[in-house]
């Protein structure tokens, strides 16, 4: 399935953005192709690079990888949880408090890399393992619908989003 195919319904707009920035793959292979787009291109990029921000106040490309990771944890945990069919509302986590929490900083570009590939591998996994009708399972989550197959796309999308603020604003 295509991102096309989603009805509004199935996310809130705030995600509309991280949807529209899925790429024209299907779900299964976009999760593919966007992990080996990004594996490639966070490994173009030197170390020293890895503990720039921008600014001050703004995350370090550490601190980003970590978000992305923190982020497809926290989604895909979702969507298993949907596919499930548990009708329990899932929180919404603070994206800020987690990055400060996280110490990414003290970690090297290496094992950040490990963890983003294992991590991404588990993710395609799981999404493998769903169903058509898992897919289109509907749960709450920060008090907002959300299908598994839209959580899909906002994961690919998500991390276009970063990948392309790296690009533009840390390189």
């Amino acid at each position: 399935m295509k991102k096309d195919q989603l009805n509004t319904n199935e996310y809130n707009l705030y995600y509309q953005t991280y949807i529209d920035n899925a790429g024209e793959l299907n779900l299964r292979e976009g999760l593919k192709r966007n992990g080996n787009v990004t594996i490639s291109f966070l490994e173009s990029l030197p170390e020293e690079k890895y503990d720039y921000a921008y600014a001050d106040g703004k995350w370090t490309i550490k601190e980003l990888i970590q978000h992305i990771m923190d982020t497809e944890r926290v989604f895909t945990y979702r969507a298993l949880s949907f596919a499930r069919k548990d009708k329990t509302v899932l929180p919404g986590y603070d994206q800020d408090e987690y990055a400060v929490s996280s110490e990414a900083n003290r970690r090297s570009k290496q094992s950040l890399l490990i963890e983003y590939k294992a991590l991404r591998l588990a993710s395609i996994s799981l999404f493998e393992s769903f169903t058509d009708d898992m897919l289109q399972q509907i749960g709450n989550a920060n008090n907002s619908n959300m299908s598994v197959r839209a959580i899909g796309f906002i994961l690919i999308g998500h991390e276009n989003h970063h990948c392309q603020i790296i690009k533009e604003r840390y390189l």
